[in-house]
């Protein structure tokens, strides 16, 4: 199963998704890529990983351009900007899925506040990619029952 989750920036939600995702089962390909690409992955995002466990520090954005042509079993935006201005794919896309979270980059406040809205998010992201596997990409793995031959 082949999987791409598309935001604006790919340095905060997405690629906290891939690495949610990517824990989850180690068979799946998990993709990340942004319409429009920051320079690194946001450094709180690292941050609030890295207190669950899950190291996201070696990945890079991306630009969506380069998965266009490829083939996905989903390709899932998680922001509003990516979902409205989400390109058209050459290849071939098995479902588009929308899983919207705020921008905890966007945060104002002090430094435990903004702080709080990365782990806030991180914990929201975890349980839509958890429920998302557990729904989509499990069914998918069961073998058919001799009754359903």
């Amino acid at each position: 199963m082949k999987i791409l989750i598309l935001c604006t920036g790919n340095s905060c939600r997405s690629q906290m998704a891939q690495g949610f995702l990517q824990s989850l089962d180690k068979n799946i390909q998990v993709f990340s890529a942004g319409t429009h690409p920051a320079e690194k992955v946001n450094p709180l995002a690292v941050e609030a990983m890295a207190e669950v466990g899950i190291d996201i520090s070696r990945h890079i954005p991306t630009n969506v351009t380069a998965y266009l042509s490829d083939t996905w079993d989903y390709v899932i935006t998680v922001c509003g900007s990516a979902n409205e201005t989400c390109p058209a794919f050459v290849g071939n896309v098995g479902k588009r899925l929308h899983i919207g979270f705020e921008d905890p980059s966007e945060a104002i406040g002090t430094t435990d506040f903004i702080k709080s809205e990365f782990e806030r998010v991180r914990n929201e992201i975890k349980n839509e990619f958890t429920k998302f596997y557990m729904t989509e990409v499990k069914k998918q793995e069961l073998p058919k029952s001799a009754c359903n031959r």
